[in-house]
């Protein structure tokens, strides 16, 4: 269970939205789409504390912050339960693939070594990926780095994965790799909260969509309702601007 009660986040003097509720159960996917600058790549960096919230409370699992009040202790917790996919993959350029999603595993968990990295190793093999062990970031394609990105994730067994437009940084012909891994952990129900700008991936994957607009959460439904027949009329004219230059049907 992954709940935020009341997040507000401001920056300067601005409010970036105020009063977020949202709530997803163990396995639930969960896809937030809206508009560049509403704010939802801060809302979910603000879940595992890499923004800090200026009020509200976050729950997850059985670790309950109020944000306002958490301790070095309180985030460190947050994070582990945690885990983050960035924009930009995020990775040790001076570490191979085998190290980069063996690293949390030997600091964070304390694993020996060997251990980790047999683990990493599964982990390769799962994302297609088992010849690139010792490759650096350097030597890998933007897809393969993403992936990278999503196996050291997926390394550390946490409560939530977020993605935060996993493949806004890729060139076009790395974009289809990177979305099939999260649509295999689509299918192995593991619990995700995604902001992405791809309404395909959306439709099929997520069991709710959340659109966001001005500072707040407008609606959220399945998607099989958001993308028919959508409830307020930002939502409405958001997905016309995105779907028609696409060809796909617009509500």
């Amino acid at each position: 269970m992954i709940s935020l009660q009341g997040i507000t986040k401001r920056f300067s003097g601005h409010t970036v939205f105020k009063d977020i509720d949202l709530s997803l159960a163990q396995g639930e996917i969960i896809v937030i789409i809206g508009p560049s600058g509403t704010g939802k790549s801060t809302l979910l960096r603000c879940i595992n504390f890499l923004e800090r919230p200026d009020a509200g409370r976050l729950q997850v699992g059985d670790l309950s912050v109020d944000t306002q009040r958490a301790s070095r202790a309180d985030i460190l917790a947050l994070r582990r339960r945690t885990a983050f996919v960035f924009q930009n993959y995020g990775l040790f350029a001076n570490k191979t693939a085998l190290e980069n999603i063996s690293e949390g595993m030997i600091v964070v968990d304390k694993l020996p070594k060997t251990k980790a990295h047999a683990r990493a190793r599964e982990i390769l093999e799962r994302i297609g990926l088992a010849d690139k062990a010792d490759a650096y970031p350097a030597s890998l394609s933007g897809g393969q780095q993403q992936r990278v990105g999503i196996g050291r994730a997926m390394a550390a067994n946490a409560d939530v994965i977020l993605f935060d437009e996993p493949t806004s940084s890729l060139d076009p012909q790395w974009v289809e790799e990177v979305l099939s891994l999260m649509k295999q952990l689509a299918v192995e129900r593991q619990t995700m909260i995604v902001v992405t700008h791809e309404m395909q991936f959306a439709r099929e994957v997520a069991d709710r969509v959340v659109f966001m607009d001005e500072g707040g959460i407008v609606e959220e439904a399945p998607p099989e309702e958001l993308f028919t027949a959508p409830k307020d009329e930002r939502t409405r004219h958001f997905l016309r601007k995105i779907l028609a230059p696409t060809g796909q049907a617009v509500p």
